[in-house]
């Protein structure tokens, strides 16, 4: 799509010999405009809810509220969180996730941990091995969480070999060479929501043994963009996890350079990047841009040609109502 938008606002400019907006223009007008429009998908939704409950929005054809809903959950993910220090995690970033939370929906944790260690020397393909633990004494039910606390990979309890090795739904621990990482195994069942509690609030909850968090009612506070969990024994790799809204990726026009100078799209560069809105939006990314190039090339035209084609567009999905 995003090859089709700049072809839109390089041919209104050219009409009039208004100017050429470069590549590293384009996208960065691009990436603005997509994130105005994307904004404006949540108070879309919310202004859709308000109208829903004054019985103002239809059904069937007429329900504007699920295809708003169906373009921001496109945008909703589950990852896990990774711990810096005993229970404390990062919130979702491009260095520990891959991408950047605009917020936060909820934090889940399996509370529970049934039993902890280190794995001994000699590891087998999808086991972990521990000679100095009795797995028969942990009541593991196939599905609990297995997790390599030096490496933070991830896996399955699937049935016990013996009383000192257990069978795993995938091979987490080296074999060659054996190594001694540390484990953790959480109980499945125990996953739960994590309560959001203010930092003047935790001090208070934690003085008391009648509300302070517990397995069965976590909490966490939420500061500098690093979660801290309670009650403390919340403190392994990969034990929480969170559901958020991430932002859209950054848009990028990639091309290569023709002889005569000419940049012409080439989308198999490996920084190429595609729009992440619906195709519905195009002419409102495409009138948006037009306005970034109207005080760039300091034409008032321009500008107001783009406000004005936004001031009469037909309602869509993705307009605010």
């Amino acid at each position: 799509m995003i090859n089709e938008v700049r072809n839109t606002v390089l041919s209104v400019l050219n009409k009039n010999n208004y100017g050429y907006i470069s590549p590293s223009d384009f996208n960065l007008f691009a990436a603005n405009a997509q994130m105005e429009i994307w904004e404006e998908y949540f108070s879309s939704y919310n202004k859709t809810i308000v109208a829903e409950n004054q019985r103002a929005s239809g059904t069937d054809y007429a329900d504007i509220e699920s295809p708003i809903a169906e373009t921001l959950e496109t945008f909703l993910v589950s990852k896990n969180l990774t711990n810096f220090l005993n229970n404390k995690y990062y919130v979702p970033s491009l260095t520990t996730t891959g991408d950047e939370a605009y917020y936060l929906l909820k934090v889940l944790c399996y509370p529970v941990v049934i039993v902890s260690g280190t794995q001994s020397g000699g590891e087998a393909i999808n086991s972990l091995i521990d000679i100095t633990k009795n797995f028969n004494n942990y009541g593991l039910v196939p599905g609990d969480i297995v997790v390599n606390t030096t490496t933070k990979l991830t896996s399955t309890f699937v049935s016990i070999i013996s009383p000192t090795q257990i069978v795993l739904s995938s091979n987490i621990f080296p074999t060659s060479p054996p190594t001694n990482d540390g484990y953790a195994i959480f109980q499945a069942a125990s996953l739960t929501e994590a309560d959001k509690v203010s930092l003047g609030k935790i001090t208070m909850l934690n003085a008391s043994p009648l509300t302070s968090p517990s397995n069965q009612y976590p909490s966490y506070t939420y500061e500098e963009n690093k979660l801290e969990l309670y009650p403390s024994t919340i403190k392994f790799p990969n034990q929480v996890s969170s559901v958020y809204f991430r932002y859209p990726k950054t848009p990028k026009w990639t091309y290569t350079t023709l002889l005569s100078g000419e940049p012409a799209f080439d989308q198999s560069q490996p920084d190429y990047q595609d729009f992440e809105l619906p195709n519905e939006d195009a002419y409102k990314l495409a009138t948006k841009i037009l306005e970034y190039c109207g005080m760039s090339i300091r034409e008032m035209e321009v500008t107001q040609f783009g406000m004005t084609q936004q001031a009469h567009e037909q309602p869509t999905f993705s307009v605010q109502q």
